[in-house]
């Protein structure tokens, strides 16, 4: 029995990451291979696909396989629909949770000196990049956000601890479509749409749009 090649057929089959332990229910309960042995067979399998245009990787639910960031001006041309263009608005307060979390929709407009449009948190929570974890207990008791496992998963990124620097995140603004993948880091398969912008000047209330 080949584990690897069993769990190379399973990562290609899946449509999400698979954990160890979804690996490890593959198998009968004799033939189970232990932790270390699944573990192995990841490793083996970053090896096989080192140079290769596909890749394994480690994301907060599981592993995955994906086409290399090199690759994705050409593989980003399957999807025929026009990409969706995510505004500036939405992608900063996306970061202001993902690093202030749990937050709140008023002190994302006090870091972020305008508002939040309805639309900005309703396209978030489609998108299940983030859910309300619980209320503040002040006045009004507002909704606390938090980034959600689909958020890590999405970006590539294991844990929060993964997250770039701030900087380096408000500094793009993402064209993505279809299940293009995107990563926040620094080998990222990011779609070739991405341009950079200018900050928000402080000081600007009014009220953002997506």
């Amino acid at each position: 029995m080949d584990i690897k090649n069993i769990i190379e057929a399973a990562l290609f089959a899946a449509n999400e990451p698979l954990s160890i332990a979804e690996i490890q229910d593959l198998f009968l309960l004799e033939d189970r291979p232990d932790k270390h042995r699944v573990r192995e067979a990841f490793v083996q399998l970053t090896r096989d696909y080192a140079e290769k245009p596909i890749e394994l990787v480690e994301t907060a639910s599981g592993y995955r396989f994906q086409v290399k960031s090199s690759y994705s001006p050409w593989v980003a041309r399957l999807w025929e629909e026009k990409p969706v263009k995510y505004s500036r608005a939405l992608l900063e307060t996306l970061a202001i949770i993902a690093y202030q979390q749990p937050a709140t929709r008023g002190e994302i407009e006090e870091i972020r000196g305008v508002s939040v449009s309805t639309n900005i948190i309703r396209t978030l929570q489609e998108r299940e990049w983030i859910r309300v974890i619980g209320h503040k207990e002040v006045p009004g008791r507002p909704a606390l956000y938090a980034t959600t496992k689909e958020f890590l998963d999405y970006f590539n990124l294991q844990t929060l601890a993964d997250l770039p620097p701030l900087a380096s995140l408000l500094d793009m603004e993402l064209s993505v479509s279809g299940d293009t993948q995107l990563n926040l880091g620094d080998d990222s398969p990011i779609h070739e749409g991405i341009t950079h912008y200018e900050k928000t000047p402080s000081g600007e209330h009014s009220t953002d749009s997506l």
